[in-house]
This record gives C-alpha cells, structure tokens and sequence, in this order.
C-alpha cells in the first residue's frame, strides 16, 4: 500500500476546491498538467465536470489510488488567485467555517467561476499594424475599413471610444484584423498622480493623525480614525493614499452600501489622475471581471467598492480603507458570513500594509481592541468648517396630538427649515406605508400566512407586502373576517410620511429614500443629484441615509421612531440606536449653515438617550461596553450560531438535537457540567429562533459561547463534520455564523 501511495505522490496529486456546500477539497491526478496552486482547473466530479480551483499540491492522497481521477483541462497556466490571497481565503474559511470551495470561488468574479479565460476579459482597444498604416496611406480600403483606419490613426483606441466615433466598425474591424491590418493590444497604464488644482488644509489634528499615519510605515498597522461627523476624514483617507500611490502602490477602499460608492469615486477621481477599478454587485459581470482583473495585474491604483470588494487581488498593496467600520452591512448574512471589515485585517496583516478604520460612532468590538492595546487610535473632534455640533431638541411625544406621527414642534421646525430656502432629512426606519391593515371592527389585521407576522401596507400600489419572506397580496376593499369596510393602517411608513409631507409642501420637492424607491441601478445617486443645486427640499429615508451623505443645504434633521430601538430584546439594539442617532444628526449643518436635530420619543427621561445626548457617544459606548462586560457579551465573550429550517417540525427537532450531541462531548450544556479539553464552551438551546416561521418554514438554532476563540473554533472544528454528515435530510437547511451580529 505505502508502495501505491508513493507512486502516486510520483504521478502528482492536486487538492481542489469546488463551489459545493461541502467543508473538503477534492484530490485530482496532475496527469501531463502542472497546475499551480490558485490556478483554475476542470476536473470530473459527479457525472459532470465542474470548474475547480487547485488549493495545494500535496504527496499524499486522502483516498485510494485507484478511486483517484486526473484533471481533465488546465484552465490556468499560471495562478489566477495569488499566494497570499489564497492563503487568506483559507483562513478565512476556517475562522468563519465556510466550505472552502464557496469561500474561493466567492472571491472571484462569476464569469471567472465559469471558467472563462481572463484574456476574453481584457479591455478591448485596437491599433494599426504597419500593414494598417500603409493601407491607409495608399487607400486601397473603401467603405468601413477605410473609415476604421481613418479613426484609429497613429493612436490606439478602445473599444468605448470607437464605439462613439464609429458606430458599427466591429465588420470593418473582424475583415481589417482578419487581413492584419489592425490588432488588438492592451491600452498604456499612465502612472498615477496627483492632479493639479488646491487641495484643502489640514486643520491641526487632520494634520496630528496624518503624521501619525505616514510615521508608521510599512508593515501591519492598524489605526481606527475616529472623527465627529464633518470632522474631514475622508481628506485623511486621501492624503494617505496620495503616499501610497507616489511609492506605486495600490490602496483598497471599501464602503458599506453602493450608495456610497458614486461620492467616494467623484472624490477620488477629483483628486487622482489614476486608474480605479470598482467593485460591487450592481455592476455588469463583464465590468466586474474587468476591475478584478485590472487590480489582479496591479493596473489599478485604487480598489473602491463595497463588502465583496475585500477579495480583489492585490500585489501591490500599500493601504486598506474601511469607512464607517461598524456599520452591520460589512457582515455578510447568506452563504459564506463572513465580516468584510474582520476580513481586511486579515488582509492587512498578510499583507503586511496599515489599515484605517475609520468611523464617527465606532462598533463596541473596535473600541474593545482600542482599549486593550491593539488598535491606534487617531481623534478628530471638530468638524472641518469650524461649525459646532448641531444642538438636538428631544421633544416629548407623551399627550400631544400627532399629524402622522410628527409633532407640532417638529412641523414648526420643518416650516421654518423650508422658508429659509433649505433642506430637511425626516428619517423614519420603516419601509411601505403603514407597518399594520386594520380592522376597527373586529380587530383582524393582515398577516402573512407563511410568517404569521404582520404585512407592511402599500398604499400607492394597493399591496400588502412581508418584509421577511417576500410574500404579497393585494390589498382588500373590506374586512375577510367580518366584510366590514372598516380597514385603517395603523402607524408610519416612509411612503406615508412622504404622502403627508408632499401634501403640507406641495411646492417644494419631498423626495423618499429607502430600499423600495432605490432598486434601479443608479436610482440613489440620480435621487441625490436632485439635491445639488441647493433648493429647498425635504428628504424621507431609512437608514440609506445615516452615513457617510454631504449635503451642504441640509439643515434640518427629525428622528422619528427612537422608541422602536429602545425596547428591543437584542442585545446590540443600544449600540446601533447610539450610532444611528449619531450619525443620521450629522447630516445637519455640515457646511455654513447651522444645523438642528430634532428628536421624538415617549421616554425622553431613557438612561441610553440622556446618556448619549449630555456625555456624547463616548461616553454611551463606554456605558454600553460596561453592561457587556458585566453580562459577559461580545466583546467579552465570542459567540457562534447554528441556526436551521425545514417545513417539518419532527425533522427539524431531530436535526438540531444530532446538533446538540454533536458539540456536546467537547462543551458543557447551559452551564452543566464541564466535558472534555474544551471545558469553557456552553451551548444555549436547541430553543426556537427569535423568528420561529419564516416562509413556511420552522426554524430554531443553538448558539455556542466561549471567553476564548481557540476552544470556540475547536469545537465547531470538531463538531461540524458529524452535522454536515447528518444534514443531507432533504428541505432542510442549515448554517454556521462565528460572531454573528444579528441573533435575531
């Protein structure tokens, strides 16, 4: 047998990884290939043939010899995924317990996954060949050609720009490259640099962290940048990134929404005459592969883009940006949950280049690493133009007379905003129209049949909609339960406070801001581009419009729905309320205007707003940061959730109890009593998710803990196998979330 092994080992055997739900590679026979660790391969699998990508080479197989098969084509001839960035997907897919082969192929564009060869991919541009040249000076080409030739000239031009000074030449180009007369070629890189025009000045402590920033140097370095809101981080960002790009390397920026992306690029191709590649979901495939592609080669000087844009490749790299670091969008919730801002400290410290994260409210886990030493940390207090904080009125909702949900005073205050010509964000967190239907006659209200949670109501297109399943009904002219034509909605939607609003301003654009008006692609920016000439206006969002937006009219900002936070069982709930109040007042006054914050709640005496509103969020996070520790709750302790569905309860209950029995031999359950090495894991549960049925679907979940990651990671290591080998009961469904942010 050792004899078989060996002569295996001699014929070359390659670990794969391939886009299946499973936690193993597979082992291939290398055959006449030499494929390279990150390269693409085409591999039997099945009764088919997948696209796989080779993780290692290795001298030993994991199974038989004779069961082994030979990799049936060599995608690759050299590594489409670099050393480093592979290395750091397998880690990742360690910690986050990922399947390995999800994890890698994840990181890579689609078409890529599909096996399409990164030459097809290039930026077309086309020139003339000698041959061209002369044909075109003897003008023995008539028609298209001719004109083709005339076009490209003694230039080479892409395939966008003939597009617009030929319509129509791709003929003319198949029957000139045919008779090589033109060919294609890749367009010159310039080097990146700094274009002319004034920069702004730093003030004294844009100029402290810079300094702070650049002293570091290279090598692993992680800083959090923790400014007011308007206190110009965002010129620190650049002014790093300047040093980057002069040494010629890359810096990679990542935001947490595509809205974000359109004011992050116009700043940055403001300031650099540079190539940058953006990266995010609402781009077409072949553009996304392209920005990959360019940052793989290092074309790209810069890589802007949202969570997925942590896994373009960068040989390169000099600097990781990470705005708004606590924002929860960073957290990936389906397939593969992995933490884009945790992720690119993975990168960073591969990598071996400093990392800002930056943010005016950062998460309690950044300030946990901050005060024990692992983090830098830069402060900005004071915004750029000099302007103070924007005073915030609380205004107490108890007894006073509503019209849709806003007070007199607040409407006073939007009068006023709208009369001096400016602009107002009332921010309502709650799509549709109203949250509940009602019947004032006997009391039913729409529910979803597949939830049994309430349907959102929306009125402009007469539909009732759930918010978790997707599931939708039109909305009835009467009761079904009594036929009464008694049906009322009941509280406060965005699409009713934009109907309100529009209905008391009629001359003055009211312009709504959520996910339901912002599906199109560029429908966020074009909505925001209304704004820029400065005239008066009133904005309606969610949270869409909490961060990182500088609209210098905007004056005016009413937070309605504090109270929905204050209640709520999560145990995050405090945290994201401080931050979200935070943020959504520092849209207000940002430039030479003066701004006010208007805040609406029943519990205006609650220990979180008193708190937040007289010590700041410093002070707030530090009281959060003190109850976490005494309930011993991230950061104190780290958490994993196992959670799973299926349409029949006894299957679900018997799954998760093979779960329980799966972990429990290496844990001790709800505080009973210690088995094994890993005596300070617990499990809590099995027990019903916070959302027991969703889409007609049961669902319940057990969540482990632990004061230390090492035991946390052993025992799902240990225990994951045994529950993937259970799990393949059809309908069900399962995950794994280590650190989840939402238990909810």
């Amino acid at each position: 047998m050792n004899a078989m092994w060996q002569s295996t080992a001699a014929a070359g055997v390659v670990r794969v990884a391939l886009p299946v739900p499973l936690l193993q590679t597979f082992d291939y026979l290398c055959g006449t290939f030499s494929p390279q660790p990150g390269a693409r391969v085409l591999v039997p699998f099945g009764r088919g043939r997948r696209v796989g990508v080779v993780v290692e080479s290795t001298g030993r197989a994991e199974i038989a010899p004779e069961r082994l098969k030979p990799i049936a084509a060599l995608l690759d001839e050299e590594s489409l995924l670099p050393p480093n960035l592979l290395a750091d997907l397998r880690r990742a897919a360690d910690y986050w317990c990922g399947a390995i082969g999800e994890v890698v192929f994840g990181a890579m564009p689609l078409v890529l996954r599909e096996g399409r060869a990164p030459a097809e991919l290039a930026e077309e541009a086309w020139r003339a060949t000698a041959g061209g040249l002369a044909a075109r000076e003897a003008r023995t080409r008539r028609g298209g050609s001719a004109a083709l030739l005339g076009a490209l000239g003694n230039d080479l031009l892409s395939a966008n720009e003939l597009d617009t000074l030929l319509p129509g030449w791709r003929a003319a180009a198949r029957r000139l490259a045919a008779a090589g007369l033109i060919e294609r070629a890749q367009p010159a890189r310039e080097p990146p640099c700094t274009r002319e025009g004034a920069t702004p000045i730093l003030n004294d402590e844009q100029a402290d962290a810079l300094a702070e920033l650049l002293a570091a140097g290279g090598g692993f370095h992680p800083f959090l940048l923790q400014g007011v809101t308007g206190s110009g981080k965002t010129e620190v960002y650049l002014r790093a990134t300047e040093r980057v790009l002069r040494e010629g390397r890359q810096a990679l920026w990542l935001v947490p929404e595509i809205g974000l992306v359109p004011q992050a690029l116009s700043r940055l191709r403001a300031r650099f005459n540079a190539r940058i590649a953006v990266l995010h979901s609402n781009l077409a495939e072949g553009d996304r592969a392209r920005a990959w592609l360019d940052a793989r080669a290092g074309d790209a000087a810069i890589v802007l883009g949202t969570r997925s844009a942590v896994f373009a490749p960068l040989p390169r790299a000099g600097l990781i940006v990470v705005d708004e670091e606590h924002d929860a969008s960073y957290k990936q919730q389906e397939g593969f949950r992995y933490h884009a801002r945790d992720f690119a400290l993975m990168r960073a410290q591969s990598l071996r280049v400093p990392i800002v994260l930056g943010s005016a409210t950062p998460s309690l886990e950044t300030l946990a690493n901050v005060e024990s030493g692992r983090y830098v940390r830069l402060r900005l207090h004071r915004r750029v133009h000099a302007r103070p904080a924007s005073p915030v009125h609380v205004l107490d909702l108890r007894g006073l007379q509503l019209t849709h949900g806003l007070s007199p005073a607040l409407l006073a205050a939007l009068d006023a905003c709208i009369e001096r010509g400016e602009q107002a964000l009332v921010f309502k967190n709650r799509r549709g129209y109203a949250p509940v239907l009602l019947c004032h006659a006997c009391g039913w209200h729409a529910a979803c049949p597949r939830c049994e949670k309430p349907l959102t109501l929306y009125r402009g297109r007469r539909q009732l909609l759930c918010h978790h399943c997707g599931h939708t009904e039109r909305m009835p002219a009467e009761c079904p339960s009594c036929q009464a034509a008694a049906l009322i909605p009941q509280g406060h939607g965005t699409e009713r406070l934009e109907e309100a609003l529009a209905a008391r301003y009629p001359k003055v654009p009211v312009l709504r801001v959520d996910r339901d008006s912002t599906r199109r692609r560029d429908a966020f920016a074009k909505l925001l581009d209304k704004l820029a000439d400065g005239q008066a206006a009133i904005l309606v969002g969610t949270q869409m419009l909490a961060k990182g937006h500088d609209l210098p009219n905007l004056t005016t900002v009413a937070i309605v729905g504090v109270d929905e936070g204050l209640h709520s069982a999560d145990f995050r709930a405090g945290e994201r309320l401080a931050q979200l109040i935070v943020q959504v007042a520092g849209r207000a006054g940002r430039a030479d205007k003066p701004g006010e914050v208007w805040l609406q709640t029943h519990e205006p005496a609650h220990p979180l707003l008193t708190t937040l509103l007289k010590g700041g969020y410093d002070v707030a996070a530090a009281l959060q940061l003190g109850e976490r520790l005494a309930s011993n709750l991230p950061p104190f302790t780290h958490l994993a959730l196992l959670r799973a569905e299926c349409r029949q309860r006894e299957v679900l209950d018997g799954f998760m109890a093979a779960a329980r029995a799966a972990f429990t031999p290496r844990a001790r359950a709800n505080g009973g009593e210690p088995c094994g090495a890993a005596e300070v894991v617990r499990i809590h549960g099995p027990s019903p998710a916070p959302m027991p049925l969703l889409a007609g679907r049961h669902r319940a979940q057990l969540l482990l803990e632990s004061p230390q990651r090492a035991p946390l990671h052993k025992t799902l290591a240990e225990g994951l196998p045994q529950i993937q080998a259970r799990s393949q009961t059809r309908g069900l469904r399962w995950s794994i979330d280590v650190d989840p942010v939402d238990l909810y």
